[in-house]
């Protein structure tokens, strides 16, 4: 059977509190985070990883490194913004985090991809691909809207 993540991916989640077949209450969240619509694959990664802070500095394969942190309370408030973007992009954006001083939202669609949002939207991946290039350094690529605008 392959492995999920890399050795030293693996060993960067486990030491920010993730193990295998984790499983975190999402109650908190569901009421403080009411102004947002639930979907599965948020629900399903933040019951996994949700909670969790990764703390990483230094180069990385093509981005530098930044800590982030599963926390989808860090968006509180946000909701116009995360509405927007979902629109714009065509997916239904969730919060699940952020990257380094809040530089970027680490939000989820539907699908299960996640993604740094600003004012533009970049692309890192599924989950466990998303979290590979996090932890490794990958840098995302950037989404074009539905209409085809500028990013």
């Amino acid at each position: 059977m392959m492995a999920r993540f890399s050795p030293g991916t693996e060993q960067r989640l486990r030491d920010a509190g993730w193990v295998p077949d984790r499983r975190v209450d999402l109650t908190r969240w569901r009421a403080s985070l009411s102004e947002f619509t639930w979907h599965e694959a948020a629900e399903k990664f933040l019951r996994e990883f949700g909670g969790i802070r990764v703390e990483l500095d230094g180069p990385g394969v093509t981005r530098a490194l930044e800590p982030f942190e599963l926390d989808p309370e860090l968006a509180v408030g946000e909701a116009g913004r995360f509405a927007e973007l979902s629109e714009r992009f065509g997916r239904h954006f969730f919060p699940v985090g952020e990257v380094g001083q809040g530089e970027f939202f680490l939000a989820i669609d539907e699908e299960g991809v996640v993604h740094l949002l600003a004012a533009w939207v970049l692309r890192c991946g599924p989950s466990d691909l998303a979290l590979e290039r996090l932890i490794t350094g990958v840098a995302p690529e950037r989404l074009v809207p539905v209409d085809g605008s500028p990013p």
